[in-house]
């Protein structure tokens, strides 16, 4: 394998500098799934790891939703072990389809990079996701209509999560798989049109690209980039605000103040505090919420996940945790 052709020596120039960041004999965790993605993360992984004294360790996650899934896994394994893996974990999830297939899987996923990351004491997580993935997740934000949180995307870094390739085309991961001679596998539900992000992929994109013009991904890209930038810039203004407020109390004359952007964010803030399950709150349960402070006609209370109760009492705006057993009032 010759390590100094294009697409891997592109790939490596974007991982080394997440590497140099690395104390040396760092545990590294690497996930991969056997596709073109996660292969040539491997590869250019290992390659670099030696350079920084990195001791890498490949995660597989059998998700057990296709009849060949532990097969599938034991190839990736071998595959890896002539690449020079010698530790490889492979974790099975356990998928409760709560939310759908996709997001019920990748919850499913990342709680077995979490117990791959405690079970080997590593700090940091790879993940080959690339540009067209960037590209493809802000389509569906659109489709969504999301707000500016998902349509920025994923972070190149976040918590122990590392996401080298995120500038990089899918073509690129694919050429280098190419130039190392590694067979890759093809996962069926990437052409599984049952899935939005595979229309996506493989019918919306290339629609786009032929009516609009070329250059589309790279398009999406830098809008979810620039997107991310307003975002965190709007959440930390956010963080500095409810820092100085009682998120059980606030003073709806303090909340009138902020542009509705960061009184949201806020009031997000402020209800999970309160109890509300991570993640579960969305744009539709802040509306009412939101009229309490902006087009108050003397509405009752608001009820949110977790028991949360909401309501408006002299001036202020009340949250609080009802127990289960609590007959509301």
């Amino acid at each position: 394998m010759s390590v100094k052709t294009p697409a891997l020596v592109e790939l490596r120039q974007a991982i080394r500098p997440y590497f140099e960041k690395l104390e040396s004999n760092s545990k590294v965790c690497v996930g991969v799934s056997g596709g073109a993605d996660s292969m040539a993360l491997a590869i250019v992984a290992k390659l670099e790891s030696t350079n920084f004294g990195l001791d890498l360790i490949a995660v597989i996650v059998d998700h057990g939703l296709q009849e060949k899934s532990a097969e599938v896994a034991a190839l990736t394994h071998e595959k890896l072990t002539k690449l020079g893996y010698t530790d490889v974990f492979i974790g099975k999830a356990i998928v409760q389809l709560t939310d759908g297939p996709e997001s019920s899987a990748r919850r499913a996923r990342y709680k077995v990079f979490q117990q791959a990351l405690e079970t080997y004491s590593a700090t940091t997580f790879l993940l080959g996701h690339t540009k067209n993935d960037q590209a493809e997740g802000v389509l569906l934000g659109l489709a969504r209509g999301s707000g500016t949180k998902s349509l920025s995307g994923m972070e190149a870094v976040s918590g122990p999560f590392i996401r080298p390739f995120l500038n990089i085309g899918r073509e690129v991961t694919e050429a280098a798989c190419r130039e190392a001679l590694v067979e890759v596998w093809s996962d069926p539900h990437n052409f599984n049109s049952d899935f939005a992000r595979v229309r996506v992929r493989e019918k919306i994109l290339p629609l786009l690209e032929e009516e609009i013009g070329p250059g589309i991904i790279d398009a999406l890209a830098r809008t979810a980039k620039i997107l991310r930038e307003d975002a965190n810039a709007l959440d930390e203004w956010a963080a500095a605000v409810f820092s100085e407020i009682n998120p059980s109390e606030i003073e709806i004359s303090t909340l009138a103040l902020l542009p509705i952007a960061v009184r949201s964010r806020v009031l997000r803030r402020a209800i999970y505090a309160a109890g509300a399950p991570a993640g579960s709150i969305s744009a539709a349960h802040l509306e009412p919420i939101e009229a309490l402070v902006s087009d108050w006609r003397g509405q009752g209370h608001t009820s949110l996940p977790g028991g949360v109760k909401v309501c408006r009492i002299s001036g202020r705006l009340s949250l609080l945790q009802q127990k289960p057993n609590e007959t509301e009032k």
